[in-house]
């Protein structure tokens, strides 16, 4: 980076001092403490005027600051956002004629959803944090560094945008479920359960409603509450072989919000 440092005099005895930052590569020109110093004949003060200028950023295709747009966490996992017809069927199927009778005749899937929203908020607290090793037993391990470089990939306030609030998820639904058998030559057969969740949120709900507001719902047509709004994916595994005692856990997660894409 050059550094310059210019000293120039006009007509009216006017003393400018300018330090240009000029950084090539990246086109970034920061203007800072311009003093401008006037002085006259016959005059005893001398007034000074000192302007402070923010960074500016330029580039080729953009020339406003960094994009606060949320990356995603998991690429590989697919965007979902409203219900499918055909799984919601399927799922219905699944859940009271396999898992049910032959897997977890104790299962609920109202009791499953209200854990799941309380993993979700727990999950994603400690992502926005960036303390990605306190997910152990909460994700499976093999997504733990897919997590870690892609929050190492985020600013700060990106981060932010991760953590939800329980009580700030207005719309949430299983979207896919799938049942899979692992055959070992020799061993018993083992099962798994997976099950898809999508959450929608509005930061700032729960504060809404203890005010006794709702939001409107064409709240997604208003700009004032689509920056608000944040969608989840969370993928849950549980094995179910014979004899295993296993808990619900994370194998795939993304937060996005649909106002980026517009």
């Amino acid at each position: 980076m050059n550094i310059i440092y210019r000293s120039v005099r006009n007509h009216s005895n006017l003393n400018v001092n300018v330090l240009l930052h000029s950084a090539v590569n990246n086109r970034l020109l920061i203007y800072k403490n311009i003093s401008i110093c006037s002085q006259r004949i016959n005059l005893e003060k001398k007034s000074c005027y000192d302007y402070s200028y923010k960074k500016r950023w330029y580039s080729e295709n953009n020339s406003g600051p960094p994009s606060n747009k949320l990356p995603s966490l998991l690429p590989d996992f697919p965007v979902i956002v409203w219900p499918s017809f055909l799984k919601t069927l399927k799922n219905f199927v699944l859940f009271n004629f396999i898992i049910k009778p032959y897997l977890d005749n104790e299962f609920s899937l109202p009791d499953f959803v209200g854990a799941s929203k309380k993993a979700v908020e727990v999950v994603s607290r400690k992502l926005a944090e960036g303390d990605v090793k306190s997910l152990d037993g909460l994700v499976t391990n093999d997504i733990i560094s897919s997590l870690q470089k892609a929050l190492s990939l985020m600013s700060l306030s990106q981060r932010e945008q991760i953590a939800i609030n329980v009580e700030d998820i207005y719309f949430s639904f299983p979207y896919q479920v799938g049942i899979i058998f692992n055959d070992e030559e020799g061993k018993d057969q083992k099962r798994f359960v997976e099950i898809t969740m999508v959450y929608h949120t509005l930061k700032g709900l729960s504060n809404m409603r203890s005010r006794g507001e709702e939001p409107p719902l064409n709240m997604g047509m208003l700009p004032e509450y689509q920056k608000l709004i944040s969608i989840c994916n969370y993928r849950f595994i549980r094995e179910f072989t014979k004899g295993v005692d296993d808990q619900w856990t994370v194998n795939l997660l993304n937060h996005f919000k649909p106002s980026d894409e517009l």
